[in-house]
């Protein structure tokens, strides 16, 4: 595949000025809505293929926020284009100003393979709302979606619009040697920077969506089970493979062995006796990432669970006693159903903890006390998060995600996505009708004392 030749000719549809007709982005993320309405087997299967998603996982987590953020790009979207009218500054009498949203030209989307279809579809179709064309890379790692989203993209859209490119290294090392006007991106933070490095070469603004060590804090016994419950399945969506998943747990030392306890009827309620036998159970995603988590855990104190199942790629949910701040549980994030427990005090010890660390996506802090709800949240940098519960704050259409620092740059969800695939175009319409000798040369003193009476 000629990927010079392709994006030359979405520069070209573009530059033709195809995509910036708001019914026409509107009709088309109708043809795209309608096109996952009518395949849902066709998704559920690819994710059970590539991840042993059950339909009800892969819908909600999926495909139902996927047709949900469709949705309210379609209801919005004309509201959003419009030009924005702002009053300028008594300086620039008599004028008026306006802000519009103008697309960028051809976007980069390269996708990740945890929520394979709904992470490829979400900046895809926000790039398209925000009239520009895409090429979109899925992951390798989920070939059975990839596979699905280019029949997808093939049958909704004009290939000059959406073009979906498949394969691994190689394709990616070609992909990134091209020059694009945007390049959206969600992976590893190691991958990030490479990306964010290709992109400077042409200086490309980049949106990096990547992940990081967020923590979890239950700091009171409120309504412990909820706690509990809520913890548990932030750590065990999709197996930990979740971006902002509860990467490890700080718990008020009193409350630990309660917490097991909880821990171990919760996942019992969740996935029977034998986690590794159940159908809800999502599968690590190949051997690669089976094998370094295994290794994870291996010289680790496990308190529950910790059996794992070579040839289904499974790992039982599993609680480590955390006895050393070198422990490698700490020290790279862990995207399996790992979770790692530390105890602590004080809470002013977590938040110097992770203060210390790099700024996480994510940070849930379980409490009934609004002093030590605030004092985590302004205290400690991160993405986003929730006071008593978990993962849940990507849900909001009109809340941004993104990260902070090494966890990634810019954000999206709702009208944030349509922002980030726009630029704002400024712009500033003055009448000829009246003209000031202020700004113009000479300057002398009254000059100035005008200058200093008007620009205050």
């Amino acid at each position: 595949m000629n990927i010079e030749k392709i994006i030359k000719e979405q520069r070209k549809y573009f530059n033709e000025f195809n995509t910036r007709d708001i019914n026409f982005r509107i009709n088309t993320l109708k043809t795209i809505q309608r096109w996952i309405q009518n395949n849902q087997d066709k998704i559920f299967d690819a994710l059970e293929k590539d991840l042993n998603k059950c339909d009800a996982e892969s819908y909600m987590c999926e495909i139902g926020m996927a047709l949900s953020d469709i949705r309210y790009q379609i209801n919005h979207l004309k509201k959003w284009s419009k030009r924005k009218v702002i009053i300028p500054p008594f300086s620039q009498f008599p004028s008026i100003a306006y802000k519009y949203y103008e697309p960028y030209g051809v976007t980069l989307v390269m996708s990740t393979w945890n929520y394979p279809f709904l992470l490829s579809v979400q900046p895809t179709i926000a790039s398209i709302a925000a009239g520009n064309t895409v090429i979109l890379k899925p992951s390798a790692y989920s070939p059975n979606t990839s596979s699905l989203l280019k029949e997808m993209f093939t049958e909704t859209c004009n290939k000059d619009l959406v073009t979906v490119i498949e394969g691994g290294r190689h394709e990616n090392e070609e992909i990134l040697n091209q020059k694009y006007d945007y390049i959206f991106f969600t992976g590893s933070s190691s991958i990030g920077k490479l990306v964010m490095s290709k992109a400077s070469e042409n200086l490309t603004p980049v949106t990096l969506e990547l992940g990081g060590k967020s923590p979890c804090i239950i700091d009171d016994i409120d309504n412990f089970k909820v706690s509990v419950k809520r913890c548990m399945f932030g750590k065990l969506l999709n197996s930990g493979q979740t971006c902002i998943a509860t990467d490890y747990l700080f718990i008020r030392d009193d409350l630990k062995e309660r917490f097991i306890e909880e821990a171990r009827i919760i996942i019992d309620e969740f996935f029977g006796e034998n986690p590794l036998n159940s159908s809800q159970m999502v599968k690590i995603v190949n051997k690669k990432h089976f094998d370094r988590l295994k290794n994870l855990i291996k010289d680790e104190k496990i308190l529950l669970g910790g059996e794992s199942d070579n040839k289904t790629l499974k790992i039982e949910p599993t609680l480590i006693d955390i006895k050393s701040k070198n422990s490698k549980l700490l020290q790279e994030e862990i995207f399996g159903p790992i979770l790692p427990i530390m105890t602590y005090k004080n809470i002013d010890e977590v938040i110097e903890y992770i203060n210390e660390h790099e700024k996480p996506l994510a940070c849930y802090i379980f409490s009934s006390n609004k002093i030590i709800q605030d004092k985590v949240v302004q205290k400690c940098s991160f993405g986003g998060g929730c006071i008593n519960d978990t993962i849940m704050h990507v849900i909001p259409h009109n809340l941004p995600f993104g990260g902070v620092g090494s966890s990634g740059i810019g954000s999206y969800h709702g009208k944030y996505s349509f922002k980030t695939f726009s630029h704002e175009k400024s712009i500033l319409k003055k009448s000829k009708s009246f003209d000031t000798s202020i700004i113009y040369y000479p300057y002398n003193k009254l000059k100035l004392k005008l200058s200093k009476l008007f620009l205050r």
